[in-house]
């Protein structure tokens, strides 16, 4: 039986996914499983697994195209590790990234951690910004305005994960910015102090691309927060974080002329008064 369920969501990307799936399968340590969750891809991913075949710990799901928290949150629930690791299909992890996460999670008794990672973008390794650096411990407040953990660095027990909620499968993107929101208010984030991820980026079909005004969904998550924890004592400093948001993404509806952007600003302003700018 495994110990650790590795989801891996995959849409159109059948010729990157052969990496991640192989630096999945030689990681060594804990028992594992591997769950890819096709989203509905127009491209051929059975045929770009064929030679994973004969890993009796590799499963494919097919589901309609509904998004990656869908995917992921399909993936969870069709494992049955104790511990949950996520992969982006186009990331890849380095060999004993997991073994190495599970012995600090022991070691501290923690439910969650993430590792350092090295970045590439558009091919060229690059570091990462300032506000992107890791830390540990509790790491709410630099989390109301930079999401702090990546999806792919992530080892969490299926516990916490299920308490949790798991992923909001109303966001489009950012969906990992508002679980971590979830997750960073009551629990603290362990960090393995070692590159055990490369992550990339500059692709065309990131949700970033496809998504430009990515505060929306951000203030999106802020203003969830807000409504599930009245009375809570960092209440204030999300209501900051919220009128920076809502005052950038306003300035930048306003420049282009967009009514129906303007409009939805003044709800989430309406809806907190105490985040009027």
């Amino acid at each position: 039986m495994a110990e650790i369920t590795v989801v891996i969501p995959v849409f159109n990307r059948a010729t990157l996914l052969p990496k991640a799936v192989a630096s999945v399968l030689v990681q060594t340590g804990p028992a594992l499983e591997l769950i890819v969750v096709d989203d509905g891809s127009e491209d051929d991913v059975a045929s770009s697994l064929a030679p994973f075949a004969s890993d009796s710990r590799l499963k494919l799901i097919r589901q309609t195209h509904s998004g990656v928290s869908r995917a992921r949150n399909t993936g969870v629930r069709s494992g049955s590790g104790d511990w949950i690791a996520f992969l982006d299909s186009d990331d890849i992890w380095m060999p004993g990234k997991l073994s190495a996460q599970m012995e600090t999670l022991r070691k501290s008794g923690g439910t969650i951690n993430q590792t350092e990672e090295i970045w590439i973008r558009r091919g060229l390794r690059v570091n990462p910004p300032k506000h992107a650096v890791k830390i540990s411990g509790d790491i709410f407040l630099p989390s109301l305005r930079h999401c702090m953990i990546t999806p792919s660095s992530v080892l969490m027990s299926r516990q916490l994960f299920d308490s949790s909620g798991g992923f909001d499968e109303t966001f489009p993107a950012c969906e990992d910015y508002e679980l971590w929101l979830r997750i960073t208010a009551r629990h603290p984030i362990g960090l393995v102090n070692k590159p055990l991820l490369t992550r990339h980026g500059g692709h065309a079909d990131q949700l970033s691309a496809k998504y430009p005004a990515l505060d929306r969904f951000r203030i999106q998550a802020l203003s969830k927060w807000l409504s599930a924890n009245a009375g809570d004592a960092r209440t204030q400093d999300v209501e900051q974080v919220l009128q920076e948001k809502l005052n950038i993404l306003e300035n930048g509806y306003r420049k282009r002329n967009n009514e129906e952007g303007l409009g939805y600003c003044l709800v989430v302003a309406q809806r907190h008064p105490n985040s009027k700018g």
